[in-house]
């Protein structure tokens, strides 16, 4: 039939349009690699194609490479210096001395006036101005012996201090130390801060020497403690000495502290009343007034 061959192909056309419509979409890869495990079909995927060789993938060039934190250097701890040694006393002498600075008292009464001479001398170490005179030494006893109490019609420390210091050589004061060693430093280091000379109240409170210098181990202005060795007197009593005490030594005599202390003792209280301890007296020269 002439009709029969148009209806046929156009049914094989209809057929051919259905089986293209259900037919699923595979891709290339999936063409050539089968189905999915699952059976069901992948997605297509925007990466290229493998192209069978291995490809290796740059890494990502950080914009900044952080700098390496320096290595940790110990810094050795300097050693402190050892410290020093503490300085050793060595021998120390101070003289205030001078040819011509000794006054002999000219009467056996007279020995606080003819000390506040010589201390006067041997203040004013210039040489030209030089205190021995009788008339003058009688003038000086009148006023320590004015400045004193209880003093058996004489003169006493406290009147010996208060001149020294009225005539501007002072001040000085009177202190009554109780042990020998300690009076003897505090009469060093006196003369030491203040370069004048020490009053020494002898015999029990009966008389007076000056006290012109000291030698000792140590420099009392340096070492708190030292030792003094030696003591330098002026008795004005000189030549003439004591049956009772001894003879006086010569001006400006070293005595060792073992020779000086047999003139040298605690004073007697009964000689004359004060508010004083029982002790070894020194008319003393103040520091820094």
């Amino acid at each position: 039939m002439p009709g029969a061959p148009r209806r046929v192909q156009a049914s094989l056309a209809v057929l051919a349009a259905l089986l293209t419509g259900c037919s699923p979409v595979v891709g290339l890869d999936q063409a050539a690699n089968g189905p999915t495990a699952t059976g069901q079909v992948s997605p297509a995927s925007s990466a290229p194609a493998a192209s069978g060789k291995a490809t290796s993938v740059p890494a990502t060039v950080p914009t900044h490479i952080p700098t390496p934190a320096p290595a940790l250097t110990a810094t050795p701890v300097p050693t402190p210096p050892a410290p020093a040694p503490p300085p050793v006393p060595q021998p120390f002498a101070l003289n205030l001395y001078q040819e011509g600075d000794f006054v002999p008292q000219y009467t056996f009464d007279w020995c606080v006036a003819a000390s506040i001479q010589m201390a006067h001398n041997l203040i004013d170490d210039t040489g030209g101005a030089t205190w021995a005179d009788p008339a003058q030494q009688s003038e000086l006893w009148e006023m320590a012996r004015a400045r004193s109490s209880n003093s058996f019609n004489g003169a006493n420390p406290l009147g010996w201090a208060q001149v020294l210091t009225e005539a501007g050589m002072g001040p000085y004061k009177v202190v009554s130390i109780p042990d020998y060693g300690d009076a003897l430093q505090t009469a060093a280091r006196a003369i030491s801060e203040t370069g004048r000379p020490v009053g020494l109240v002898m015999w029990r409170g009966r008389h007076a020497w000056v006290m012109n210098g000291f030698e000792s181990v140590g420099n009392p202005a340096q070492f708190q403690e030292f030792s003094v060795t030696g003591v330098r007197v002026l008795d004005p009593l000189y030549p003439h000495g004591s049956g009772q005490w001894g003879p006086s030594p010569a001006p400006n005599s070293l005595l060792s502290p073992e020779e000086l202390a047999t003139q040298f003792v605690v004073r007697e209280p009964r000689r004359w009343s004060s508010d004083l301890p029982t002790g070894y007296l020194l008319v003393l020269p103040v520091a820094g007034a």
